[in-house]
């Protein structure tokens, strides 16, 4: 069974409009390619043929995968201005223990990707531990290295 993944109703919207950018003009462009690599002769010997087969394989494979993220995705709603805890979507800042500085983290899947923010899964270990927080809380996770200790200094 495939799991959900959450994402926020842009982000759903973002990978649906590629989905059929790639399923009608994606698959057109890869067939001329293949047609116009086939007329230069020899396919055994064709580096287009083989580049252009080689992209199509790469652009079937992102088809499929938006194909499952879209048919398992749950809308999650978005707050404006900052949320009171965290939740797959929010972007959060955290404290690690002993550093001065903190660094932002988007809390979603990967396709949630945005700015430069690094993307940490609900699923993950900090992620999990990070869900439900509240700005001043310190949550702990095991991480390959032990157990680490973050404390949340802001939710948008």
């Amino acid at each position: 069974m495939a799991t959900t993944q959450q994402l926020s109703q842009a982000a759903f919207d973002r990978l649906h409009e590629e989905h059929h950018d790639l399923t009608t003009r994606g698959r057109i462009d890869i067939a001329r390619k293949i047609e116009t690599a086939r007329e230069l002769g020899d396919l055994s010997e064709n580096g287009d043929y083989h580049a252009a087969k080689e992209e199509q394989g790469k652009m079937e494979g992102r088809i499929l995968r938006l194909a499952r993220i879209l048919d398992n995705a749950e809308i999650v709603a978005d707050d404006d201005g900052g949320g009171s805890e965290v939740r797959a979507g929010s972007i959060v800042a955290i404290l690690y223990d002993g550093d001065d500085d903190p660094e932002k983290y988007l809390v979603g899947s990967i396709e949630e990707h945005r700015d430069d923010l690094a993307v940490v899964s609900p699923g993950s270990p900090m992620g999990g531990a990070l869900l439900g927080a509240s700005v001043g809380d310190t949550v702990e996770y095991e991480s390959p290295g032990g157990t680490l200790s973050v404390k949340v200094v802001e939710i948008e």
